[in-house]
Formats: structure tokens, C-alpha cells, sequence
């Protein structure tokens, strides 16, 4: 275990839940972590605690400073909007070589480090490029977060397959509850993606549950 991707398989899933569990397992096992977002929208400024840059800063034990922020997220951008239009919005351009090339140089520094990526796997991530082509560049084992709202199956097999198809390996699929009283049943739901799944273990990631469990389990596998 040296690093993985965390993709989605759809925006607003619980990727950044889940890399910071994974992270907080890491340190409670007496491993050192890192984490990199390379690329974040919809990014305040002035209010950065709880974005997902500052949350997995706060996971890996490191203060919110300026410099800890741009070692993990160098590419922000104000609009909440898929990070080419964002970037567009300021006169930006966003490449795939260029963040490729930040993400390896900063691969091997820990025993484990995390990166993340936006929105879900196809998500638009540089002007040239998908989530899936940066991933494919880097070449990682992949943690792939879904949810359990209706559609999140089908969103969640499409995007174990095409993972597949571009030869990465994904090591698990984990299962993070939507928020909601109508959506499906988490139990339910876990049982039908790890029906159709294969090998690739699916964990499920209650929102009332602490997360050091499935955390830990998820950990172990990796």
C-alpha cells in the first residue's frame, strides 16, 4: 500500500467521507498519510475549513495554512461548476499533463496518500481530460465511492466497468448512505452492486454508523 484514487461514481457521493476515514484508519494504525486534491470548485476563500481540501488537511493532522492548502489543492476555483468551467469563469485553463505531472511528483511520500478526484468518474477534470484520463494517467488502484439513492446501482456497476475496461484496478466499492428517508434500503443496496460486482469487495458506509469500522476493513484490503 503506497497510494489509491478515490473516484465517484456520481458527484456528491462521499468521497471525501471516505478518504478521510480511510486516512484516519491509517494514522490509528501508526501509518503516515497524505492526501491530494489537486483540482476543487465551488472553493471559498475566506471560509475554507470544511471543503473538502480543509477536511482532508484536518484528516491528515496538518493545520490550515496557506501552504498546507497548496501542497494538497494548487488548482481552486470559485464556481461551483465542473473545474473547466470554473476555470474558464477566471480567465484559466486547466491541462491534464500539467496536474498528471504534480500528482506522481508527490506520490511516494507516505505510507499511504490519497488522492482525490471531482464529481464522478466521466466528470470533466482539465479542459483536455475526464476524472477516468487522470486516473489512467496515474495508473492507481482505485476506491470507488457510491451512494445508495435511487439510480446510485446502476450509476455505481457503470462506473465499476468502465474502471475495468480502462485496465485500472479497482479494490473496492464502497457503498456511502444517501441522505434522505425515501432513498433505498443501504443493506439492500449493498447486497444488489456486490451481487453483480465480481471479486471487488463492496463495504458499506452507514451515515449513522462510526466510521472507524468499515474504515478499518476498507484499510486492510488495500
Amino acid at each position: 500500500m503506497s497510494a489509491v484514487f478515490v473516484a465517484g461514481a456520481h458527484t456528491d457521493v462521499g468521497k471525501t467521507h471516505v478518504a478521510c476515514a480511510l486516512l484516519t484508519a491509517a494514522r490509528a494504525a501508526g501509518r503516515s498519510v497524505a492526501a491530494l486534491k489537486p483540482v476543487v470548485s465551488g472553493f471559498d476563500r475566506a471560509d475554507w475549513a470544511q471543503s473538502d481540501p480543509g477536511r482532508l488537511l484536518a484528516a491528515c493532522g496538518r493545520p490550515l495554512t496557506d501552504d498546507a492548502l497548496d501542497a494538497v489543492s494548487p488548482w481552486r476555483f470559485v464556481a461551483p461548476l465542473a473545474p473547466p468551467m470554473a476555470a474558464r469563469r477566471e480567465g484559466r485553463s486547466l491541462g491534464l499533463a500539467e496536474i498528471a505531472v504534480w500528482c506522481r511528483a508527490r506520490l511516494d511520500g507516505a505510507d499511504l496518500t490519497i488522492v482525490e478526484g471531482v464529481g464522478g468518474l466521466m466528470s470533466p477534470i482539465a479542459d483536455d481530460a475526464t476524472g477516468l484520463e487522470l486516473m489512467t494517467a496515474l495508473g492507481l488502484p482505485v476506491v470507488l465511492v457510491g451512494g445508495s439513492y435511487l439510480g446510485a446501482i446502476s450509476h455505481t456497476l457503470t462506473a465499476l466497468e468502465t474502471a475495468r475496461g480502462r485496465g485500472l484496478a479497482v479494490c473496492a466499492v464502497v457503498i456511502s448512505q444517501s441522505s434522505g428517508s425515501d432513498v433505498p434500503d443501504l443493506a439492500e443496496t449493498i447486497a444488489d452492486v456486490r451481487r453483480h460486482s465480481g471479486w471487488v469487495p463492496v463495504i458499506g458506509a452507514p451515515r449513522d454508523a462510526e466510521a472507524g469500522g468499515w474504515s478499518a476493513t476498507l484499510l486492510a484490503g488495500l
